[in-house]
């Protein structure tokens, strides 16, 4: 079930917020947040964009770093930068995933956690508080 009501984005949590902040600054597309927390996973939050290239996902994952940083926070671990086709940025309640389009629809990453809620983010700005 995908929830488009932006009272649920102002719900989640301040560094899920920062995060699609940061992602809508650079021009993410497609930005979802997969709900975990009353599943069975090792996190509570899926954060899911999509670039056009990769040099915007590299872009993309560079201001999402900076602005964790700037309040405190920090990937735990990164990987897939250099290639930019699939990035992830574990932040232990949050897993951050930018794709390019296509890699995107290779792995479906979404069907996969099936039974968590979706919010699809609606580009505003800005929802962080």
């Amino acid at each position: 079930m995908i929830d488009k009501a932006q009272r649920s984005v102002r719900e989640l949590p301040l560094p899920v917020r920062t995060v699609i902040d940061a992602m809508e600054d650079k021009k993410a597309f497609n930005l979802v947040v997969l709900d975990l927390r009353n599943t069975e996973a090792f996190t509570d939050f899926f954060v899911v964009a999509s670039g056009q290239s990769n040099r915007q996902v590299k872009a993309i994952t560079d201001a999402i770093d900076l602005s964790l940083k700037a309040k405190g926070l920090r990937p735990t671990h990164m990987e897939g930068y250099d290639h930019a086709e699939w990035v992830l940025m574990d932040c232990f309640d949050i897993i951050i995933h930018i794709f390019t389009e296509r890699t995107r629809e290779h792995y479906d990453l979404e069907r996969l956690w099936g039974s968590a809620k979706r919010i699809a983010i609606q580009p505003t700005r800005p929802i962080a508080g």
